[in-house]
Formats: structure tokens, C-alpha cells, sequence
């Protein structure tokens, strides 16, 4: 579980220092989900939810200098780092925000969207209810989430590594929150959206890459996601052994010079109900 407070302190830092490393991760499902977003319409008013470091909002800038976008995230940390990356777009601004809670007057989104930034809300439907009672009449939805650890080979296989732990909520604020398209479709529904289409899209997770690839991919996964928590919790023999184990699931994966790991996510169209 990644809850809020992880994410306005460690989780968000982290990801702030290592923006260029998951954008990495996520290349190519990034192009997928920027190729929906403007294939949806032609939209001028748009809120990036949970936008990290700012990659998507800066794309879609870019694509729609006529339109405004406004990254919002709950990290001060990666606004500063959105904002940086951000300089040259005079339609994009970024802001330190619940998007769960999030009201601006003067600024009802006709398009929101979402690189794996809505897994984390404490109430989502509570969240997805109150986006839709900001937005334009009609505004869309478009965002990425994982799907179920067992199609990430990523979280499956470093999750092997490390010692069992109890079965939580499957639906608790995370990465894989949004796995179960049944789960996700009743919460839009129960929060005035409907046209919800689920579309599944595999893409290929680089963790490591460069002069020594397998050394950059354990240096990434000792900063983001499941074997980052495991490293900083080991002590001793047992982190010396994680360690061991984690470099040669690297080495098993290694490829044309990078090491890849197979990833699988959904990207979820949704519109604002009557």
C-alpha cells in the first residue's frame, strides 16, 4: 500500500530524483496513452492528475498550444520538478493538489488525464465524483493504470525475491488498485461517468540501461517500487542476500545492451454522465 502521506514525503522525493528513470519505464506506454489522449477530441481545457515530474502535461502542451493544461499532484517535490522541466510552455502550469479535492473556479476541465496517478485516492469514488462536479458538461477522461502484478513481471518477479507477506486489500490506494476493470468501471459509475472502455496495453518496462545496465537497474529499483521498501527494511545477511538475487533477475533479463522486464496496463476512456 501507498498511501498520501508516502507520497507528499519518501515515495514523492524519490520519484522526483528519479524522473528521467521512470519516465524510462514508462516510454512506450506514454506514446500509447499521448496517441488517445489526441485522438479524444479537441479539447482546451485539461487537468493532468497526479502528474509526477510532468511528463505528460509537457507533452500534451506541446501538442495543444492552444489548450491550457494544469498538472496537479499532492508532491511539492515533483511540482518543483514539473515546473522545472515545464519553463518554455506558456499553456502549462502545474499546482500542489489533491485532485480528490481539488476546485477552481475558474477553470472547469473539459479533459482530464492520468499516467498512473489514480490508483492512490483514499475514497475514489468520493475523488472521481468530485472531478466530475468541476468539470465542463460532457469532459472526458483518459488514464493509465497497471493491471494485475502477475502481468508485471516487474512487481511479480522482484515480489518472488521477498519474503511472504499476508494478503492485503487488493483494492488498497497502490499500484495495483485499479487492476480489476470490474472494480474500476463500478467506481466511475457510482461517480457520474459513464462510456467506460477499458484497453489493455503491454509494453516493455526498461529498468536498466547504458555502460552497465544491470548496476543502473539495481540502483533504480533501490529507489522506486517494491524492492526499494525491501532494501530499506533488510539488515545484515538478508539484505546482502536480496541484493544477490535482485543483480541476477537483473542479469536474466538483460537485452539488446538494457535490462527489460514485460509490463501490462490499462487505458481507461471514461465521459461525465448527464
Amino acid at each position: 500500500m501507498t498511501d498520501m502521506t508516502e507520497w507528499q514525503g519518501r515515495v514523492g522525493t524519490s520519484w522526483a530524483e528519479q524522473w528521467q528513470r521512470t519516465d524510462r519505464s514508462f516510454a512506450p506506454l506514454t506514446k500509447r496513452l499521448i496517441n488517445v489522449i489526441l485522438a479524444s477530441g479537441q479539447h482546451k481545457s485539461i487537468v493532468d492528475i497526479g502528474c509526477g515530474a510532468g511528463e505528460l502535461s509537457i507533452a500534451l502542451a506541446n501538442a495543444k498550444q492552444d489548450a491550457k493544461i494544469l498538472g496537479l499532484d499532492i508532491s511539492a517535490d515533483l511540482i518543483r520538478a514539473a515546473t522545472d522541466r515545464g519553463t518554455n510552455n506558456s499553456n502549462l502550469s502545474f499546482a500542489v493538489a489533491d485532485a480528490a479535492k481539488w476546485n477552481d473556479a475558474a477553470f472547469a476541465p473539459d479533459l482530464y488525464v492520468s499516467r498512473h496517478g489514480v490508483m492512490f485516492f483514499d475514497d475514489p469514488v468520493a475523488a472521481f465524483a468530485n472531478l466530475a462536479k468541476v468539470a465542463a458538461p460532457k469532459a472526458e477522461l483518459v488514464f493509465s493504470c497497471f493491471r494485475t502484478p502477475a502481468e508485471n513481471d516487474w512487481a511479480s518477479k522482484i515480489g518472488a525475491l521477498m519474503p511472504s507477506a499476508p494478503a492485503g486489500d487488493p483494492h488498497a490506494p497502490g499500484p495495483f488498485a485499479f487492476a480489476d476493470p470490474e472494480y474500476v468501471n463500478n467506481i466511475l459509475n457510482k461517480a457520474g461517468w459513464s462510456n467506460i472502455a477499458f484497453e489493455a496495453v503491454d509494453f516493455d518496462y526498461i529498468a536498466g540501461e547504458g555502460d552497465d545496465p544491470v548496476a543502473d537497474a539495481i540502483d533504480f529499483f533501490g529507489h522506486i517500487g517494491p524492492a526499494a521498501r525491501a532494501i530499506r527494511s533488510l539488515t545484515g545477511d538478508a539484505r546482502t542476500d536480496f541484493l544477490t538475487r535482485l543483480r541476477t533477475l537483473a542479469e536474466a533479463n538483460v537485452d539488446a545492451g538494457a535490462v527489460h522486464f514485460a509490463a501490462a496496463a490499462w487505458i481507461v476512456t471514461a465521459q461525465k454522465s448527464d
